[in-house]
């Protein structure tokens, strides 16, 4: 059975378990390629207007692998921490993706709730039935998945430059270079280096909120809060980028509750859509850079 993969939203952060589980279950994977204008162009086609870039873009993948598989995996993720629980669209994102693309072939769109291995292991053992009905070869293969995922690390960390920052926002918006314009590799030419919220500890980011009136709910909006102002109140960064998607709920807000931390410390806000241009996004990095050398010099 050919599995299809699309390579949007939290791939890039999971894509050890959720690949290595379907292999082991006797599957072939298919997976769309890097985002590219082309898949970009018809996420945007097929996507209502409203959504935000990384959802469009993901719509984009859906299409290109749907004619390509028999069965598709769409990740609706409920919670990947205890009490806490990520972006909404998440939740809704299977309806509309089959109300929106015609033609798609079987999907998987059980709820993952992450929080915890028990609770994965359940998610696990009811998709794995769809592939076979022996219980050990479904443990078996949770298990390889489940520790190939604790093997790999997702995080950008290159301090050796002149000056460095915290890159912040949702995780595809990091590492979808595509929809960033390879920010990354434009930060280190500016002799910037970057470091990530995977970088610092989960107990430290946890300890950043709790003088916040009220914890955060969303665990992307915490991880923002958290490791940024970490970061910034120690002296370990000299300024902070944060890429958010046009038209983000939680990020409208973590943005102000940042800003109110953290009064005038230098913030770089890259807002990114399907019309964003390279060049202002050049200029506006290219100008923090000179604000951040003259500021440090």
């Amino acid at each position: 059975m050919r599995v299809g993969i699309p390579k949007g939203l939290l791939y890039y952060k999971y894509y050890p378990f959720i690949e290595s589980y379907f292999t082991e279950l006797g599957a072939e994977i298919i997976t769309s390629p890097d985002t590219n204008k082309e898949i970009l162009d018809s996420g945007v086609k097929y996507c209502v207007d409203e959504a935000c870039l990384p959802v469009k873009v993901f719509h984009g993948h859906v299409a290109y692998l749907k004619d390509k598989c028999d069965i598709m995996f769409i990740p609706r993720i409920m919670q990947i921490d205890k009490k806490e629980f990520i972006c909404p669209k998440f939740c809704g994102l299977p309806e509309m993706v089959l109300n929106t693309i015609p033609g798609m072939p079987k999907t998987i769109i059980s709820p993952i709730y992450a929080s915890s291995e028990k609770q994965l292991k359940s998610w696990a053992r009811n998709v794995g039935l769809l592939f076979t009905k022996n219980y050990l070869k479904i443990d078996k293969a949770y298990k390889i998945s489940l520790n190939k995922q604790k093997e790999y690390k997702c995080s950008i960390k290159n301090e050796n430059f002149n000056l460095n920052v915290a890159l912040v926002g949702h995780p595809y918006n990091i590492y979808d270079n595509f929809t960033n314009m390879d920010v990354v590799k434009k930060l280190n030419r500016l002799d910037i280096g970057i470091i990530s919220e995977e970088n610092i500890e989960t107990d430290i980011i946890n300890n950043q909120v709790k003088d916040l009136f009220k914890k955060p709910f969303w665990s992307f909006a915490k991880n923002s809060y958290g490791f940024s102002t970490y970061l910034a109140e120690n002296n370990k960064i000299d300024g902070i980028v944060y890429i958010s998607s046009f038209a983000c709920g939680i990020d409208s807000v973590v943005i102000e509750l940042i800003k109110d931390r953290l009064g005038d410390f230098p913030l770089l806000i890259l807002k990114i859509d399907e019309h964003t241009g390279e060049a202002g996004f050049d200029t506006r990095l290219e100008a923090f850079a000179d604000m951040l050398e003259r500021r440090c010099g």
